[in-house]
C-alpha cells in the first residue's frame, strides 16, 4: 500500500510581538488541519524579527510560553508540527537558533540547534553575523514518524551537503528546512539548493520561509518550496503571505532509488562519510 504525506508549508509574516506571531501561526495551522495536513512546517525565526539584536530579547527556555503554545497547537490540531525555529536560551544563558518538532499528541519528538552559523559578507549584497549573538549546535537531527524517518536542519545548515547525506544515512526520506534566505542569496541559490539536495540524496526536500517584508531589517526571499526525489519542483510560493499544501507520495523515494541507484553505487571502498558521535 502506498504511503502519502500531506504537508503544509506556512509562509507567514513575522510580527513584532511574540503573541501575535503565535496567533498568526495558529491560524495557518488550523487551516492546514482543516485541509487534512499531516505535517505543518513553519519558517525560520517565525516569531522573532530576524536581527541579531532581537535574538536575546525574544529568546525563551525550552518549556516556556512559545514551546507550550506550539505543543498545544500540535495536540489540538492532531498533526505533526515542525515548528520552524525560535531563539532558545539555555540554562547558561547561551542563545541558539532552535527548531522543535511535536507529534500529534503535542510531545516533543525532535530538537535541532542550528549547526552552521550564518556569518557572511557578500560583496555588494548582504552582510550578517549570527555568531555575534548565537551559539552553534552540534547535533545531526533525524526523527521517527508514522510516515518514516525525517531529517531536520535550519537554513544555512542546508548548504553543507555532508549534513543532508548523513540524515539520509540514518534513513531520512524527507528533509525539512525552516529557512530565511535573503534577497541576495535567495534568487541566486534557493531553488538550486533544494533541487540539488533532493537529487543527490533522492529524498523530498521541503523549505518554509517567512513572507517578504520590504520594511523589515532583514528581508526574506520567501519562495517556500517542495521538491521531489527526482528533482522536480512540486510547488513553490512567491513573496506573499500564504500557505502551500502538497501531497508527498513517499513510495517515490524507493522507486527513484531503484531506477537510478545512486546511493547503492557509491564507492565506499574509495571514500566514506563518517558521523562523529
Amino acid at each position: 500500500m502506498s504511503v502519502s504525506l500531506k504537508a503544509a508549508l506556512v509562509q507567514m509574516q513575522v510580527q513584532p510581538k511574540i503573541c501575535d506571531s503565535l496567533s498568526l501561526a495558529e491560524s495557518f495551522i488550523k487551516k492546514a488541519s482543516a485541509a487534512g495536513a499531516d505535517l505543518v512546517l513553519l519558517p525560520e525565526m517565525f516569531c522573532c524579527p530576524y536581527q541579531n539584536k532581537n535574538f536575546p530579547l525574544y529568546a525563551q527556555r525550552e518549556g516556556e510560553e512559545i514551546w507550550l503554545e506550539l505543543s498545544r497547537m500540535a495536540r489540538e490540531q492532531n498533526l505533526i508540527l515542525a515548528a520552524g525555529s525560535v531563539p532558545e536560551r539555555d540554562e547558561d544563558g547561551k542563545i541558539y537558533n532552535t527548531a522543535y518538532v511535536f507529534d500529534r499528541q503535542g510531545n516533543q519528538i525532535a530538537k535541532h540547534r542550528k549547526m552552521h552559523l550564518f556569518d557572511i559578507d557578500v560583496s555588494g549584497g548582504q552582510s550578517f553575523r549570527e555568531s555575534d549573538t548565537l551559539t552553534a549546535g552540534n547535533s545531526i537531527t533525524t526523527f521517527d514518524t508514522e510516515f518514516g524517518v525525517m531529517g531536520l536542519c535550519i537554513c544555512y545548515d542546508f548548504r553543507f551537503p555532508e549534513l543532508s547525506r548523513l540524515m539520509v544515512e540514518r534513513g531520512a526520506k524527507v528533509i525539512l528546512v525552516p529557512a530565511a534566505f535573503n534577497m541576495t542569496t535567495g534568487p541566486a541559490h534557493w531553488e538550486i539548493l533544494f533541487r540539488t539536495r533532493a537529487l543527490d540524496n533522492q529524498v523530498f526536500t521541503l523549505g518554509a520561509a517567512p513572507a517578504r517584508d520590504p520594511s523589515s531589517g532583514y528581508i526574506s526571499y520567501g519562495n517556500s518550496i517542495a521538491v521531489s526525489p527526482w528533482g522536480d519542483v512540486l510547488d513553490r510560493l512567491g513573496a506573499d503571505q500564504e500557505m502551500l499544501v502538497c501531497t508527498l507520495e513517499l513510495d517515490r523515494v524507493a522507486q527513484v532509488r531503484r531506477e537510478l541507484p545512486l546511493l547503492a553505487h557509491r564507492r565506499k571502498d574509495v571514500y566514506t562519510l563518517i558521523e562523529n558521535r
